[in-house]
């Protein structure tokens, strides 16, 4: 395996991408409603609106009908090819750097971690902005809404701050994302490598049941700066000074337990939708390697 290794790590990174962007399709599709109720759960103050996560979805399809659940989902799919390539593809440059710096032809969880938090920085910068207009798309509710869509949601926020205002949110997007990115990769590897401790081949349920632990490990984490993040970008305009500002006053109002709206909505979405996501980018690149062969994958 040691030879092996190497080269699949230096033949993965166009692959990687490819098949990230792919993962990510599979995951908004599997994951968008679980993600509106957490939006719509995390933005109420007080629980004035919602009583539990059952009720959130209740009134939301009562009064909205079941397609409100995919409210927001154009800006993330259309923007997830891009983030979750990027995403993969720094987690295979960050690969790269580990085998580099330690000379060796395998890599621990942690190390595979290390490399993750690199690729939840490359993707910082193009998920801060989807980010803002699906979550503001996500907290319109009943009556007259004040954004058509997400083209509509860009030219509103340009027009009430500038380019400032379409970038809200991306320092806590980055204090979010990197820890919860090498979070991710620790997890699904230590997972596959205590399968494969009885298992030579990974089958169809471990790479399932690996994705779906890889999605706690990044939620666990992520979950009390997406609050933080969600509360700010979703605030009007000049409410909060930056994202830091959002935390004592959730503190004041809600206490400790206000950074984990949303938790039952999040935990029953992770499992699902990343599943899904290394199930996609797994066979995606395995439809690469069938079509064009490498020495090693």
């Amino acid at each position: 395996m040691g030879g092996n290794q190497k080269k699949t790590v230096e033949a993965g990174g166009i692959r990687s991408f490819i098949a990230g962007g792919f993962g990510g399709v599979c995951t908004v599709v599997s994951g968008q409603p679980f993600d509106t109720i957490k939006v719509r759960m995390q933005n109420q103050s007080g629980g004035a609106l919602y009583k539990s996560t059952a009720d959130c979805v209740v009134k939301t399809v009562k009064n909205e009908g079941f397609f409100a659940l995919y409210k927001g989902m154009a800006a993330p799919l259309v923007g997830v090819v891009p983030i979750f390539a990027i995403n993969f593809l720094g987690y295979a440059n960050g690969k790269s750097l580990c085998y580099w710096a330690t000379g060796k032809n395998e890599l621990s969880a942690f190390q595979h971690g290390l490399s993750g938090s690199l690729g939840g920085l490359y993707m910082t910068v193009l998920i801060a902005p989807g980010e803002r207009i699906k979550c503001l798309l996500q907290v319109q509710t009943t009556g007259k809404a004040k954004y058509s869509g997400p083209m509509d949601v860009i030219r509103q926020s340009y027009r009430e701050g500038g380019i400032r205002s379409i970038m809200r949110g991306t320092a806590i997007t980055a204090v979010r994302d990197m820890p919860a990115s090498g979070c991710y990769f620790a997890a699904y590897e230590y997972t596959k490598q205590h399968f494969r401790k009885t298992n030579s081949e990974l089958s169809f349920w471990h790479i399932l049941v690996a994705g779906g632990f890889a999605g706690w490990a990044n939620w666990a984490w992520a979950l009390a700066p997406d609050v933080v993040k969600t509360r700010y970008q979703t605030a009007p305009e000049g409410k909060f000074s930056g994202a830091r500002a959002v935390v004592p006053e959730l503190l004041r109002t809600e206490g400790v337990k206000g950074f984990f709206k949303g938790f039952a909505p999040i935990a029953l979405r992770a499992w699902p939708a990343n599943a899904c996501c290394m199930m996609g980018y797994e066979l995606a690149l395995k439809a690469m390697n069938w079509a064009v062969p490498v020495q090693a994958y």
